[in-house]
């Protein structure tokens, strides 16, 4: 069955629309809602190229598609079959862009379209009964086939991103304290420079009265 339902601006992450659930049939609804909140915070990092993923987490499986840089994302059983959640998300991806296409970019706050909530819940009970002669059609449209989309796990998926955030962290620290190493450098190097020249200048003096002494003794 499809448990959860949401879509998302790839750019920064910010979700524009829900599936709304009253949260009865699914046990950790939100812990689940918060993994999807990072899969699209590590997609507007770019840390997944791919436009279409299948993500195993517990008992469930996370499916999305970008396109137009949007993710539609939904989590299903693991049983369900992974052919009708995307030709779901392909259906959600359709009207989402007629609808609301023209307004993605310019959203500024979250959940916008809220309203595509109607055609979520309508659209997801089309889907649920996986006997349905209509279902049945479309597990067997040999022409919709979902082989090639890889499938790996939300521990993987995450685990790299926060990877990739720390080696960025490091290189900007390493950079940073680079440039403090340089300034400091620069400093000292400065500091020994005047010190020369304060040593010099301070010979020059002392060595002036042993001069004058003996051009006196001369005369």
């Amino acid at each position: 069955m499809v448990k959860l339902t949401m879509i998302a601006r790839v750019t920064d992450g910010l979700p524009l629309a829900e599936g709304l659930d009253d949260g009865r049939d699914l046990k950790d609804g939100e812990f689940y809602k918060q993994q999807v909140k990072a899969l699209f915070k590590n997609l507007s990092r770019g840390h997944n190229e791919a436009s279409r993923m299948s993500v195993e987490s517990g008992p469930y499986i996370f499916h999305y598609i970008i396109e137009g840089r949007v993710c539609y994302l939904t989590m299903c059983d693991r049983a369900y079959p992974k052919k009708l959640a995307f030709q779901y998300l392909e259906e959600l991806r359709n009207e989402f862009e007629r609808v609301n296409g023209a307004q993605i970019e310019t959203a500024a706050r979250p959940y916008a379209f809220i309203k595509f909530d109607t055609f979520i819940q309508k659209t997801k009970k089309l889907y649920q009964d996986t006997h349905t002669q209509r279902n049945i059609a479309k597990l067997n449209d040999e022409l919709y086939e979902v082989h090639q989309i890889m499938t790996r796990n939300v521990q993987e998926v995450l685990g790299v991103g926060e990877q990739l955030d720390q080696v960025s962290q490091m290189s900007s620290r390493l950079s940073s304290e680079s440039r403090i190493y340089a300034d400091k450098a620069k400093d000292l190097n400065r500091q020994v420079k005047d010190f020369c020249y304060f040593c010099f200048g301070y010979i020059l003096i002392l060595g002036q009265p042993v001069v004058q002494s003996s051009s006196h003794r001369g005369l």
